[in-house]
Formats: C-alpha cells, sequence, structure tokens
C-alpha cells in the first residue's frame, strides 16, 4: 500500500501567505523556523497552488507514479488524480465529494471524505499541538523538478510515530517532494513530483467534465457518522498525541456470526496527531475470513495489526510504528 498525496494559489493570498510566514517563521535572534506557521504555509499551499504534475510513490521496493490536475475555483477545490502505473484509475475531488472511476470495469465509486489525504496534502487536521510531539530542523535548500526548494526535517519527540524530511517550493511553499522516515533512520517511503508546473493555465470547464459519471456504474458506500462510545466501544488508555478525529459505521458489510452479527456493518475509527493517522475497523468476527490474529507489514510505512476481541474482529491501520498500531489494538475494549 503506497501513500499518494496531493494539493492552489491565488496570487494576493499568496503573497499575503509569504510575507506573513516570512515574518512569524524566522523568531528574532533564531536559526529554526516556527512549527506551527510553517506547517500552515505547506498546509495552505497544498490547497491553494494551481498546477499540473506528475508524481512517483516509492514505498515497500515497489514504485507507482501518477498525473495530477488541480484548481482552486472560488471557495471549491477540482482535483483530478490519474495513475499511471498499476490498474487504471482515476481520482476526483470537489471538495469533499470524491468519485473514483475504474474505467476497465466502468465503475464509479462515489463517497465523501473529510480527509483525502494525497500528496502533497501533509497535514490531516489543524492541531495546535503538533509542535508538542514534532520539532521543526532546517537543512538548507535543493533543486526539485526544477524548482528552488527549503528542506525541512520534522523530528518526532518519541517513538510512537515516524519522522518526515520535506522539500517545500521556495515561492509557494507547495510540498514538491516528501520522504517517511522510520526510528532507525531509514527512508520508508518516498513521494516526488518528476514534473511540475506552477499557475498552470487549467480549463476548469474541462477538468469539471472529467468528475462526470456517464456510461459508469455507479455504487455509493453508505457510511454513516456514528460515534465509538454509541457503538460499544472504548480506548482504555490515551495514545499521546492522537486524538479521535470521525468515526463512521459502514452499513451491509458484517458477515459473521453471534452477537457481533447484530452490529450490521464495519466502524471505521479514525485517529490523528495532525500528521500520522491510524484507523481502528471493528467488524464481526468470521472464522472463515479471520484465520490468524498479529502484524502484517504492508510495504513501506503502513502496517496491519489484527486482533479477535470475543465475537468482533479488530483491525487497526496506520502509517506509524508497529509499537503504535500494537498499542491502539490492545487499547480497544468493548464497555462493561
Amino acid at each position: 500500500m503506497t501513500r499518494m498525496r496531493v494539493g492552489s494559489l491565488w496570487l494576493v493570498f499568496a503573497a499575503f501567505v509569504l510575507c506573513a510566514w516570512q515574518s512569524s517563521v524566522w523568531a528574532q535572534g533564531t536559526s529554526e523556523p516556527s512549527l506551527n506557521a510553517w506547517l500552515m504555509r505547506v498546509h495552505q499551499a497544498s490547497r491553494q497552488s494551481i498546477y499540473t504534475g506528475t508524481f512517483v510513490v516509492s514505498a515497500g521496493g515497489s514504485m507507482s507514479s501518477a498525473r495530477i490536475w488541480h484548481v482552486c475555483d472560488g471557495t471549491q477545490q477540482l482535483e483530478r488524480v490519474e495513475t499511471l502505473s498499476g490498474t487504471p484509475r482515476a481520482i476526483f475531488r470537489r471538495n469533499d465529494q470524491v468519485v473514483t472511476f475504474f474505467p476497465q470495469t466502468r465503475v464509479a465509486i462515489a463517497e465523501v471524505r473529510e480527509s483525502l489525504g494525497l500528496f502533497p496534502n501533509f497535514l490531516k487536521s489543524n492541531a495546535s499541538t503538533i509542535g508538542d510531539f514534532y520539532r521543526l530542523k532546517e537543512l538548507g535548500m535543493e533543486r526539485i523538478a526544477g524548482f528552488e526548494a527549503d528542506v525541512f526535517q520534522l523530528i518526532p519527540n518519541d517513538q510512537l510515530r515516524y519522522g518526515y524530511r520535506i522539500w517545500s517550493e521556495r515561492k509557494s511553499g507547495l510540498i514538491v517532494q516528501l520522504q517517511t522516515v522510520g526510528t532507525d533512520g531509514k527512508v520508508l517511503e518516498h513521494a516526488a513530483f518528476s514534473e511540475l508546473q506552477l499557475d498552470a493555465q487549467v480549463d476548469v470547464g474541462r477538468l469539471r467534465r472529467m468528475g462526470s459519471t456517464d456510461g459508469y456504474q455507479v455504487q455509493r458506500p453508505h457510511l454513516q457518522k456514528t460515534t465509538a462510545d454509541s457503538q460499544g466501544w472504548i480506548l482504555s488508555r490515551e495514545m499521546d498525541g492522537f486524538k479521535p478525529m470521525v468515526c463512521y459505521q459502514r452499513q451491509g458489510e458484517g458477515t459473521g456470526n453471534g452477537a457481533a452479527a447484530s452490529q450490521n456493518g464495519t466502524m471505521q475509527w479514525m485517529f490523528s496527531d495532525g500528521v500520522a493517522t491510524v484507523s481502528l475497523f471493528v467488524e464481526a468476527f468470521d472464522r472463515k475470513r479471520h484465520v490468524r490474529e498479529g502484524a502484517v507489514d504492508m510495504g513501506g510505512a503502513t502496517h496491519t495489526v489484527t486482533r479477535r476481541v470475543q465475537d468482533w474482529w479488530v483491525t487497526a491501520v496506520g502509517e506509524v510504528p508497529l509499537l503504535t498500531l500494537n498499542a491502539f489494538a490492545q487499547a480497544l475494549e468493548r464497555k462493561k
């Protein structure tokens, strides 16, 4: 499993952000930037920059590439990502409305995603506590995809999360290269633009038409917002920095027998520290499908941990160290 992240820029807004960043990031008498101001700059750049480009993601010995178009049309973000390797697939996004096209089967899956998490959209939330768990270090400047980029390292303060090296285009702040760094200092995943056009001339009308589902069988997975508490689940202890973001019930996915079968569907409970994310999936236990508990390395920075809890099957997934996923899986309990 590889991660691909995506993100536009009105010229006036860019000038404002750049001026604000230059005045707030560099504190007087210090050589290191303010973490919160820097994070806000790269986050705004991923949303506000207008660009087209090709980016490549490598993780776990595999490599994939995709083509992206991104514009900001008034208050709407429009984006299309087409895979250039592997199974043909395209993702079209209008704000939080996302359609994934599979041209070989002529199937389109339409859903709402509050946090898409595509390169180069780095932040998962606007949490102001990120600085409690990471520190920022300036590494210098390099040239990426024809652009001058400032290089920074986001260093975790504990072993519960990975570190990151980030290349940010000097003028706009857009992330043009990103590495996920393991606790041993090795690069686990690498995502970068191999070709990029900033402030590109994008035909907004044509981009909108790329989101048409004509000729496709449209599937709409039913996601119902809920709470873990109302579903009968709690965490026996908090994970430092990871806050609950949202909880969904995926209807009609339960296939097991026994008490858990009454929980019609799969619950997904999401957590984030503002950068890294963890998802806990809970479904009815099925003896035929759920054979073995344990950990699986999905390649790169992604791991999966599975565990049986009474009549339920728990799966923890995230781009975090295995230690963190194990802690989440063990802490999830039924309410008494």
